[in-house]
């Protein structure tokens, strides 16, 4: 990775600390009728949202949509996925052949969960890989994105936050047949990105293991039983 993407990840990764400034004063009267005033001073340190971490940091780059293109071999995904999402990617792919990695920095999910498997074949199919640098986090919908990458990277406090997905009439998994509807469709999805049979269900089943309304939140050693991650 070039010394400029480092940069960029480290510096949404680091918590960044702002300090804010608060006075106090006190008045009183002596026993001998003389008034004293005393002022106060402290300082606290808090840590700046993320959110504005990211809009900084990616300030000034080319933006396809919640893709930043970082250098000419590196994209980051910093925003939802939406019905766009994968004709923003095609047209950065068109500006921007030469993107062999993206780095999944903050990755909230999906709006549109076929748009999102359509996304993660995109990925598969142009031969890019995916990383969750330190500090990286990838929720719901974005672990398929992950699970694209045809080489998978994740520091070991990479974030995965996984739950059931949700149709639009409120049916989730548990009211299919295993290998029927929207659960085939997520398991062919798996083994699309290499997983085999048994590894595809065990982790699909991790994944749907909390309701949707839930967040179970995995790190890189829990998932490598599963996913090929280097």
């Amino acid at each position: 990775m070039t010394r400029l993407a480092c940069a960029l990840l480290m510096s949404i990764a680091a918590a960044a600390p702002v300090a804010a400034q608060q006075s106090a004063t006190r008045t009183w009267v002596d026993s001998h009728g003389t008034t004293w005033t005393e002022v106060t001073t402290t300082r606290a340190v808090v840590e700046e949202p993320r959110s504005q971490r990211i809009a900084k940091a990616i300030a000034g780059l080319p933006r396809f949509g919640p893709f930043a293109v970082v250098d000419s071999a590196h994209a980051a995904l910093v925003g939802e996925i939406d019905d766009n999402s994968p004709s923003e990617f095609r047209e950065m792919l068109q500006a921007h052949p030469g993107i062999r990695m993206l780095e999944l920095v903050d990755c909230p999910g999906t709006s549109d969960d076929g748009a999102n498997l359509t996304l993660g074949r995109l990925i598969r199919r142009h031969g890019i890989g995916t990383d969750v640098p330190s500090g990286g986090s990838v929720r719901s919908g974005g672990f398929e994105i992950f699970l694209a990458g045809t080489v998978r990277h994740a520091a070991p406090d990479a974030e995965f936050g996984v739950h059931a997905w949700k149709d639009e009439d409120g049916h989730q998994p548990d009211d299919f047949a295993p290998d029927a509807g929207p659960n085939k469709t997520y398991l062919d999805y798996y083994r699309e990105m290499g997983l085999s049979e048994d590894d595809a269900e065990q982790l699909y089943a991790l994944t749907n293991s909390v309701p949707n309304e839930q967040m179970l939140w995995l790190h890189t050693k829990d998932i490598r039983p599963f996913v090929k991650v280097e």
